[in-house]
């Protein structure tokens, strides 16, 4: 279910658990990519909801949020430590996607004790972005979802996750849109990464031409004990295309948490 938490006076939209957190289960904060919103979590959340405490953030001015966006990931991992201290949850995993991912990175390094652990999945410590999206976004935004969707969602997929991802971003803000772009073009941690101190899963799916293997490998290379999943057949959005592949990965690692 959708629950709205009023964060300094702007309205944070969240899918949380059907009839609330239950006492005592370890609790999943899932938080999207650039232009994204919960939906992007909804085979997940539905499927892990029996086990965990889960939620699915809306950051600002995205999906049911109020508020605008922002363009510096730091400004984002502000929003969203202050969600998951209105969501009540201690010590929940964050779990991210993309530019998630990155916020999910950066709250390791600094605020990493609020957590039990982090899944970045789709990310890097730099993730630079194609000059000629940002430049489309506002003056030719159908060209950039159709861009996008040919490079994000392996090709056997696009039947699948290639018409939501389309009708998601066409629905959206190209403000909004650039400016998470904008905020992942600018971010590098590379010489932060190593400091993380809590458990992390590197998830991507082993057909992502968005942020290739590469980079999750090198996160998970960098970051001590970290463990990585590469998912077969599946693209950027593997937890839309492979998701049953990515909930048994994803909570497998939560149990397996202290």
């Amino acid at each position: 279910m959708i629950r709205e938490y009023l964060i300094d006076g702007t309205p944070i939209a969240c899918w949380v658990n059907d009839g609330g957190f239950a006492e005592g289960r370890k609790g999943i904060v899932f938080v999207p990519g650039s232009g994204g919103d919960h939906t992007l979590w909804e085979n997940q959340y539905r499927a892990l909801q029996g086990e965990f405490n889960v939620a699915a953030v809306n950051l600002p001015g995205h999906g049911l949020s109020g508020g605008a966006g922002e363009r510096d990931v730091m400004r984002y991992v502000t929003w969203v430590k202050k969600t998951i201290g209105a969501l009540g949850l201690r010590g929940p995993v964050l779990v991210g996607h993309s530019l998630g991912a990155a916020i999910s990175l950066n709250f390791a390094i600094h605020e990493g004790a609020m957590l039990s652990a982090i899944v970045p999945v789709g990310g890097g410590v730099k993730m630079p972005v194609n000059p000629a999206i940002l430049e489309k976004i506002r003056s030719d935004l159908p060209a950039v979802i159709a861009m996008v969707v040919k490079f994000a969602v392996s090709k056997p997929n696009r039947d699948l996750v290639g018409t939501w991802l389309q009708e998601g971003l066409e629905k959206g803000n190209p403000d909004i849109l650039y400016g998470d772009l904008f905020a992942c073009d600018r971010m590098d941690i590379t010489s932060e990464v190593a400091k993380i101190a809590i458990p992390t899963l590197v998830v991507c799916g082993d057909d992502d031409k968005m942020t290739p293997p590469d980079l999750s490998r090198f996160i998970a290379g960098a970051v001590p004990g970290a463990k990585l999943a590469l998912i077969e057949g599946a693209g950027h959005y593997v937890m839309r295309e492979k998701p049953e592949a990515f909930n048994r990965v994803l909570a497998e690692f939560v149990r397996g948490l202290p």
